[in-house]
């Protein structure tokens, strides 16, 4: 019997999509010929950092390639009348980029539009439409690209240290320490690249052990000297869900086993061993005058006022009263708006649904939460069939949402990796699902025949 292409085959290009926005970020920093430690004070006056006029010529080819990647993607489902993988998030992130993108580049405060607004939507489609085997063929993609990208930033740390690495760093955990800021455009992007990588490989490791064992050493480092602080809990957190999912199951059948009762009594006495050492830190230690002369600091200032983010809120607030339904519009925490506040760091509003809410109003936040929430479901739902991936993703952008953007939708960037692999990774577990009662009915038909 011939075999015929299914849904669940791999096909097309979709798995160079992040690889070329991971290269365009790349190619972007090599360009730029900057000083790290530099580039931090150019930025606290205004300015920011040099864009080779090749740099523009890349995007356009690099936008090019982006969308006819998608459309293939989109002709070649619709043409042969294919089923959506997940109906429930096709729908649900078209509504969610007609309520962030759509509605205030019309009826914001400041309408702004642009051709780039379109990109998201073609890559997102083409992200959701991913068959069963596209997931494998993606992420090994997404592996191979982060691991050339941390290596290469590796290296410059030693042919060219000053472009990679922040000297002048000095509100790190560890005193002295400089900052790596590899070819991210930020330290705290390269602590979320370090962090995607470790879960990519972690589903899907090399096929050498020693090149496993490499990748393994280069990730961790690099994501430790980013000093991203956000990136480190979330990988932290990340690798709990990763380990529950993929060994939760086991741990509570041994618990519950009498054969397996070392294994329960080891592992009661570890979390009594835990808790008593947080009670004594409690009881014995003098929290409150440590806490008080942390206050004292300057990194204690800045925790209480959140790194200055609490004058960002304000001011997202202020806009968002302006036009409660549409926001300010795409162009809020542009160059013109954050030389009129007075605050050229504020590059965004430093938090997902601040910002949403901000740039997009109530209607933009309401479709946040409401896909928010559809991602989570389906996360949950499809956790064991991805190896707890689809979970670590979610959790990853859930965390980077409370200090960043990684949602945003105008135009493609850094944030839209991770949501991106995310979009991938939870359509081909539904096409998995949705084309293998096919592949059973297609089975029996076949044994009957014959």
């Amino acid at each position: 019997m011939t075999r015929s292409r299914s849904a669940a085959e791999p096909q097309g290009f979709l798995h160079w999509m992040l690889p070329a926005m991971l290269g365009l970020v790349a190619i972007t920093v090599l360009l730029s010929g900057r000083d790290l430690s530099q580039m931090f004070k150019d930025l606290a006056v205004g300015g920011g950092m040099y864009l080779h006029p090749a740099v523009a010529w890349l995007q356009r080819g690099v936008s090019l390639l982006l969308v006819l990647v998608a459309a293939e993607r989109l002709v070649n489902h619709f043409a042969m009348h294919k089923q959506l993988p997940s109906p429930l998030l096709v729908w649900t992130f078209i509504g969610y980029w007609l309520a962030t993108v759509a509605g205030p580049a019309f009826f914001g405060s400041h309408p702004q539009l642009s051709h780039e607004y379109l990109y998201t939507l073609l890559i997102g489609l083409a992200g959701a439409l991913a068959a069963g085997a596209d997931r494998d063929r993606v992420v090994d993609a997404a592996r191979n690209a982060l691991f050339l990208f941390l290596l290469a930033g590796a290296a410059l740390a030693v042919v060219n240290p000053a472009m990679v690495i922040d000297t002048t760093y000095n509100q790190g955990l560890f005193a002295g320490v400089p900052r790596f800021g590899g070819l991210a455009t930020h330290p705290v992007a390269l602590g979320m690249f370090a962090q995607t990588f470790l879960l990519c490989l972690w589903a899907r490791p090399f096929g050498r052990r020693w090149l496993t064992a490499l990748a393994w050493i280069l990730g961790l480092a690099t994501l430790f000297f980013a000093q991203s602080k956000t990136s480190w809990i979330a990988f932290i957190v990340c690798s709990l869900a990763m380990l529950a999912v993929r060994h939760g199951g086991n741990v509570w059948r041994r618990m519950g086993d009498p054969r397996e009762g070392e294994f329960g009594i080891v592992a009661c006495l570890a979390v009594i061993v835990l808790a008593a050492g947080a009670l004594a830190l409690v009881l014995f230690a003098d929290v409150g005058s440590e806490a008080a002369g942390f206050l004292d600091t300057t990194e204690g200032a800045q925790l209480m006022s959140m790194t200055g983010r609490d004058q960002i809120w304000v001011i997202a607030l202020e806009e968002w009263r302006a036009n409660q339904l549409f926001g300010y519009g795409p162009g809020l925490w542009d160059d013109a708006f954050r030389a009129s506040i007075h605050l050229p760091n504020a590059t965004n509003a430093h938090n997902q649904f601040m910002d949403t809410l901000a740039r997009s109003g109530s209607i933009g936040a309401a479709a946040l939460v409401v896909y928010s929430a559809v991602l989570l479901v389906l996360a949950l739902r499809y956790a064991k069939q991805t190896g707890g991936l689809s979970i670590a993703l979610l959790v990853s952008v859930a965390l980077r949402s409370i200090s960043e953007v990684p949602l945003l939708m105008f135009g493609y960037g850094t944030e839209l990796f991770t949501h991106l692999l995310l979009l991938i990774t939870l359509a081909s577990a539904a096409a998995e699902r949705v084309h293998a009662p096919v592949a059973a009915v297609r089975r029996t038909n076949y044994r009957v025949a014959s």
